[in-house]
């Protein structure tokens, strides 16, 4: 591989990179790393013995400064991601973030701006977008066998109460989230079902509301698991509700729950449409399950329509990148992080649109800031920018 087919990436935040190593050992002829950003040094001395060769920084702008590198992987906290993804871009960098793009309409109007001005590629590694289950959903809609889509569902849902602190009940980054009140993790439930919905393509969000439960789940955590001290001054609820009302009439219902108890299933959605519906599986005894008016079993208007299984539509609409592993025998190593590496990768490589771009990123991770404004002013709906179009100065 020529030095040109190969980009070499830097990662902001060796900690939380998830995927970064397995994309690194199955694409080793399109991608290369050559830096690591920590605040930890524990955690660059781990990275320093994997690849000895890799320049380590615990200062990110430095290592903007220094490095030999096309692109940044911003895998930092989430309250980091807009401004190092700036940084970056203006440093003249490729960027992929983890979730969220922003988390506020601020940054990710200023987000948009940088990209547009840097020409540079910009990506959201949003790993449900890239589950096998959702791309196959996602080609059979753009195929309309769903017909018009009208309704779509997501959840993220996943006792996350132990990731909030350390081992000294010091709060980490998904504990400082949980001060906040709002839907503070909108992309894995948005995402698959924004980009069945044509979201930023034939379609846009036009409002939100967002309701939120009491804190109950959290707090009986706290108290259990620190005696004595005092309650955090919780802010969001066990679980919040988000409603999206697209231009075309369109219907999204988003959950987010990373404090009550329950078994893991992190990922759930369901869309209707005028000709068909699809309901994933919600726990791992399920099956993810499909109706197509005119080819599955029965009539939904007289009550004879019968689900089956969505396996039945892998042969034709599985997405190229899924065969290839199957074909490796590779799928069990096949995940969504990995793919959202290899996609912005082939993105830089063959001067593609990203599978995710600027627009979607900021469209979806904007229901964070509008979510906070919804509850604050007693879950009312409120306007969702369009961010394709020039920022209004009021």
């Amino acid at each position: 591989m020529s030095e040109d087919r190969l980009v070499k990436l830097a990662v902001a935040g060796g900690r939380h990179s998830r995927g970064i190593a397995a994309a690194l050992r199955r694409w080793a002829d399109r991608i290369r790393l050559a830096s690591v950003c920590d605040i930890d040094e524990a955690v660059l001395e781990d990275w320093s013995r994997a690849y000895p060769w890799i320049t380590a920084y615990t200062d990110y702008r430095r290592m903007l400064d220094d490095a030999d590198c096309d692109a940044v992987y911003v895998a930092t906290p989430m309250s980091l991601h807009a401004r190092q993804a700036i940084e970056a871009l203006s440093a003249g960098k490729h960027v992929l973030s983890e979730p969220v793009a922003a988390m506020t309409l601020d940054e990710c109007w200023e987000l948009v701006e940088t990209v547009e001005r840097a020409g540079l590629v910009y990506s959201l590694a949003e790993s449900r977008c890239f589950m096998r289950a959702n791309l196959v959903v996602l080609g059979m809609a753009r195929a309309g066998l769903f017909g018009e889509l009208t309704y779509a569902e997501g959840a993220y849902i996943q006792d996350g109460r132990a990731q909030l602190h350390d081992t000294d009940g010091r709060l980490m980054p998904h504990g400082e989230a949980a001060l906040m009140t709002g839907n503070t993790c909108p992309t894995h439930a948005l995402g698959p079902v924004s980009q069945w919905l044509g979201i930023n393509v034939t379609d846009r969000f036009a409002s939100t509301a967002t309701w939120m439960s009491a804190p109950t789940s959290l707090l009986e955590y706290w108290r259990a698991e620190w005696p004595g001290t005092p309650d955090l001054p919780l802010t969001r609820g066990d679980a919040a509700v988000t409603v999206v009302r697209t231009e075309r009439g369109a219907i999204i219902a988003s959950r987010a729950d990373a404090q009550s108890a329950r078994p893991h299933n992190a990922a759930q959605y369901h869309v209707q449409g005028t000709k068909g519906a699809y309901l994933s599986a919600r726990h791992g005894g399920e099956a993810n399950l499909v109706w197509i008016d005119g080819l599955s079993p029965g009539r939904s208007v007289d009550g004879s329509a019968e689900w089956e299984t969505l396996d039945q539509y892998y042969d034709q609409f599985d997405h190229p990148w899924w065969r290839e592993a199957l074909a490796q025998g590779r799928q069990a190593s096949q995940t969504g992080d990995v793919l959202a590496i290899r996609a912005f990768i082939d993105s830089i490589l063959d001067a593609a649109p990203p599978a995710i771009d600027v627009y979607d990123a900021v469209t979806w991770s904007s229901i964070l800031p509008l979510s906070i404004e919804s509850v604050a002013r007693g879950s009312i709906p409120v306007d969702v920018p369009d961010f394709r179009e020039a920022r209004s100065i009021a």
